[in-house]
């Protein structure tokens, strides 16, 4: 179980607000999913957990720890895929899954171990030797996955899975992601703006704006919500539409008023 409970960011000595008391609860064996458009605070969220970044204010936990502190306890129950993805292009797949297995102090034997059974689980055999700088964002994006599941955490925070990727590429990670849940048991955490698939995989939602959350509940009910159909899944009574469409005053004064 992850919760986090008003946490706020600030940035420029306080005059940008990346995250305005965001409160949620990730619980354990789901993928729950941060969602929302560009800078809405998803990716902010995510590295507070992580203690990349400290909040302002606010407390969070994971499986009862405050990161801020026990790091190093946290950390081994959390991994993380990064929306740069952090490889190391210079390696293989392979090379880079094994140095972050090293990293978190796992044996040799665990490692190649682990490898192995990953390579098969995230089907990359047929890169798992090739070096990285080559590869596609659907391969660089399994590889970070991989390696985020070498010291088998509990849960993994996913930043942006659908970035750069083509529709059909999306949704192979995303199946991806509900096969690692259900038959390794781990849990997901993930920041997406493609609302639109996220909600189809993802067990309950968190929809970000402005720093804020506007709406939650089961992604089942998010789906048929008319104002998330409206503005997030491109539907409405009269049809679809664009989400450039949808004049944020709009928005806000809905949500956010």
């Amino acid at each position: 179980m992850i919760e986090a409970h008003k946490l706020r960011k600030t940035f420029n000595k306080g005059k940008v607000v990346a995250v305005d008391e965001v409160s949620f609860a990730a619980r354990d064996g789901q993928i729950t999913g941060l969602l929302g458009p560009n800078g809405a605070g998803k990716t902010t969220t995510l590295r507070m957990l992580y203690t990349l970044l400290k909040p302002d204010s606010g407390t969070m936990t994971v499986d009862g720890i405050d990161p801020l502190a026990d790091p190093i306890g946290v950390k081994a129950k959390l991994g993380v895929v990064p929306d740069s993805r952090g490889l190391y292009d210079r390696l293989t797949a392979r090379e880079n899954i094994r140095y972050y297995g090293k990293l978190q102090g796992l044996s040799k034997n665990t490692i190649e171990s682990r490898v192995n059974h990953l390579s098969d689980v995230l089907d990359m055999a047929g890169f798992i030797d090739r070096k990285t700088d080559g590869f596609s964002q659907g391969q660089r994006v399994k590889v970070a996955i991989a390696r985020a599941l070498i010291h088998e955490p509990g849960t993994i925070l996913l930043d942006e899975p659908s970035m750069g990727l083509a529709p059909q590429l999306v949704e192979q990670i995303f199946e991806i992601v509900k096969s690692v849940n259900e038959n390794e048991g781990v849990s997901f955490l993930l920041a997406e703006q493609n609302t639109n698939v996220a909600l189809r995989y993802a067990h309950y939602g968190y929809i970000l704006e402005s720093g804020r959350v506007v709406m939650d509940g089961e992604a089942t009910a998010l789906r048929e919500n008319p104002d998330v159909k409206e503005f997030y899944l491109g539907m409405s009574d009269q049809g679809r539409r664009s989400y450039r469409e949808v004049r944020s005053y709009r928005r806000r004064k809905r949500w956010l008023s």
